[in-house]
């Protein structure tokens, strides 16, 4: 918490002393505003801003000064007190309101920052209409005219992005005086994703189906676009918001979209909508942010931006560090390490690109963490993990080779027997079982034609294509009664 004392205290000064995030003293000469101070809990003294004895009288010693008087000429002399009386305080001053350019020349040989009226002006002008600002704007627009409740809804078996980005839109959305929930289909299965919302204490609503959904009266989409395409809302639900750094797949629709595939997570995005609004994220939001950056960049390692870096920077005064320390640090399951273990002893490695089937599943995300754990070992830069789980082959992918998209070679080998998406270095698919194997044949086969299928479309020759390859074209036609899934769940 900053300690801030002001010196001085007209318009500015007043603006300054009422700040949440900082304790705060006040010194002025203004009787009427130290009453009015000391009414709404500040501390004020009534006395000369330049007297050292007035001044002891504050309980603490003030890491940020700030000269706020209206006055110019009063200004410069409660500026010269401050420089002499807090050599190690970080001293601001307002020129006041029609300082000449002597006056601000002064202040700035006295402080380290000088702001005048006409500056600050220009800067909120060009701050505001600024892209950013522009959005953020946009946004809280259309928030004041959605109705209430709002449900603002993750991915399926959200992973750390989508669970903070869905935490950070609720709580703007409260700001502008909305009813809001944050939820999700499925379940929080990763035990880092579990330790987050466990150790944290967040608030998520989880539904196992579209009919236990209460009478919302919005709906906002995070971390992906799209109703019905990995979520369980009905396709043709309206939505009002849709934040997601995927690129998009179809046309989405909304009444405000916000999509950005130039930054590596969409908890990005959420904390740039937070500071244009002046909100500051407590810590276990901060914490939650912060997290869901880091996993989505691969600790900043994967198609990170520079405003994943400022972001990141941003949260950190504001992050529960210790507990941050404690998600990164979960127990392993069981199923987890069995999944590893088999994904290492079914490997098929060729050409540098590693392709495992590691049979029936019932934890998604493990697929994602041996896709990840595997893409460590030598000579190998590609990777694709998949096992079955009711009835449906799910695939994680991981890739380090800079010519590869990988999600692109997803959708390329699985789109038109299922559905596949992702980004350049990380990727998923989901593909109906029937779809690659008749009744009764040996579960082995699937692994022959998703490896075959991947192995082809990433460029690795083969002398053989397996005949299930060819045998399995003749479904292709069923795929067009499949939705075309646009993107995964980010852990995939």
């Amino acid at each position: 918490m900053t300690l801030r004392l002001v010196l001085g205290c007209g318009s500015v000064g007043r603006q300054l002393a009422v700040d949440e995030g900082s304790r705060t003293h006040v010194v002025t000469e203004n009787e009427h505003r130290v009453e009015t101070l000391r009414a709404n809990g500040i501390a004020a003294t009534l006395g000369d801003p330049t007297d050292a004895g007035v001044v002891a009288e504050v309980s603490f010693d003030p890491d940020t000064v700030v000269v706020g008087s209206d006055d110019s000429e009063r200004n410069c002399e409660i500026a010269a007190f401050a420089a002499d009386a807090f050599p190690d305080a970080r001293l601001f001053a307002f020129a006041g309101q029609e300082a000449t350019d002597a006056q601000t020349e002064r202040l700035r040989k006295l402080v380290d920052d000088v702001h005048d009226p006409a500056a600050a002006i220009s800067s909120f002008l060009l701050d505001s209409v600024g892209e950013d600002g522009l959005r953020s704007r946009r946004l809280m627009r259309v928030l004041h005219n959605v109705e209430s409740p709002l449900a603002v809804f993750a991915h399926d078996n959200p992973d750390p992005d989508a669970i903070a980005s869905a935490l950070a839109l609720a709580r703007i959305a409260q700001r502008a005086g909305i009813e809001t929930t944050a939820c999700y289909f499925g379940e929080i299965s990763h035990q880092e994703n579990r330790a987050l919302v466990n150790l944290l204490d967040l608030e998520l609503q989880t539904f196992d189906s579209p009919e236990e959904l209460p009478p919302f009266g919005s709906i906002a989409l995070v971390d992906h676009s799209r109703p019905g395409i990995n979520d369980q809302l009905p396709p043709e639900t309206d939505i009002d918001i849709v934040i997601d750094h995927h690129p998009p797949r179809a046309p989405v629709e909304a009444s405000f979209v916000d999509m950005r595939s130039d930054v590596g997570s969409t908890s990005t995005l959420l904390v740039e909508y937070l500071r244009k609004l002046g909100i500051d994220p407590p810590p276990e939001l901060a914490t939650a942010l912060l997290f869901g950056i880091q996993v989505d960049t691969d600790d900043f390692s994967r198609e990170v931006a520079t405003n994943d870096f400022e972001a990141a920077a941003s949260l950190v005064p504001s992050v529960d560090t210790a507990t941050l320390e404690r998600i990164e640090s979960p127990r392993v399951s069981v199923e987890t390490m069995e999944i590893l273990a088999s994904a290492i002893v079914n490997q098929d490695v060729r050409d540098g690109v590693l392709s495992s089937y590691v049979g029936t599943i019932s934890d998604r995300d493990a697929l994602a963490q041996a896709a990840d754990q595997l893409l460590t070992m030598e000579d190998v830069e590609t990777t694709l993990i998949f096992g079955t789980m009711d009835d449906t082959v799910f695939a994680s992918a991981r890739a380090r080779r800079t010519e590869l998209d990988l999600g692109e070679a997803l959708r390329e080998a699985f789109d038109q027997i299922g559905s596949a998406g992702g980004h350049a270095n990380m990727a998923g698919a989901q593909i109906p079982v029937g779809v690659l194997i008749d009744e009764g044949e040996a579960d082995t086969a699937i692994q022959d034609v998703i490896s075959e299928r991947f192995f082809e479309t990433v460029g690795v020759g083969t002398d053989v294509v397996p005949a299930a390859v060819y045998a399995k074209d003749t479904h292709l036609g069923l795929a067009e009664a499949l939705p075309d899934h646009d993107e995964t769940n980010n852990s995939d």
